[in-house]
């Protein structure tokens, strides 16, 4: 993980004595003080800076510069705060709750490094969902580091990128089903507890989700997956 360096603490303690302590500003600041403990914290509030553009109430042209000048990171060093954050916050909304933060053992919280290749592979087609959730459980809950991490993703891709273009095919088909299965089944409690539609239609909805289930379990090809 980047170190700030000395001279950028000294910068920043400096610039923490001119403001109200209760402040956003001032808050910021000591995230970036506590980099290494705090990164989430600090992540979220540079994505309000970098989302309200109040960097240019503190006197700065844009958010390279305020981050460059006032705590003393480089704009690619914020870009992956600022994404490693907003990824949790909307895929897995669970890590970002204080009770994970305060039970998980420190060698378990990963770094901004490890969620931004989480966050890579998310997009990246040749993963399927069990790739995914694996993934997850390296980081989550074995704080694999992030260059290994990277390197056991490389080798998963290549494997991926192999596989004969039928075989392929049909797991990223079984990956879409799953998806599919899991918003469906989630949507259905929805409308139920909801009251959303009449219980002929749910009945419906739920007949398509055992299908699409039981087609899964067989195969496209009639053979058990």
């Amino acid at each position: 993980m980047e170190q700030i360096k000395t001279k950028s603490l000294k910068n920043i303690e400096e610039k923490m004595e001119g403001l109200e302590a209760g402040s956003l500003r001032y808050h910021i600041l000591e995230s970036a003080k506590n980099f290494k403990s705090s990164w989430i914290e600090l992540g979220r509030s540079l994505y309000s800076v970098w989302k309200d553009k109040m960097y240019k109430e503190w006197g700065y042209v844009n958010f390279d510069v305020y981050v460059s000048r006032e705590i003393g990171i480089r704009k690619a060093t914020a870009m992956k705060l600022l994404k490693s954050y907003y990824f949790l916050e909307k895929e897995e909304p669970q890590y970002l709750k204080t009770d994970y933060a305060q039970s998980a053992p420190a060698s378990q919280i990963p770094s901004y490094e490890s969620v931004d290749i989480l966050r890579q592979a998310k997009n990246k087609k040749v993963l399927d969902e069990d790739d995914y959730n694996n993934l997850k459980k390296e980081i989550f809950e074995k704080g694999r580091d992030a260059q290994e991490l990277k390197k056991n993703l490389g080798v998963i891709i290549r494997q991926r990128q192999e596989l004969e273009p039928e075989e392929a095919q049909e797991k990223r088909k079984l990956a879409i089903l799953r998806r599919l299965l899991g918003q469906l089944r989630m949507l259905k409690q929805e409308v139920e507890l909801l009251k959303m539609l009449p219980m002929p239609l749910i009945k419906e909805l739920d007949l398509l989700i055992k299908k699409i289930d039981s087609g899964m379990l067989v195969g496209p090809a009639g053979k058990e997956g």
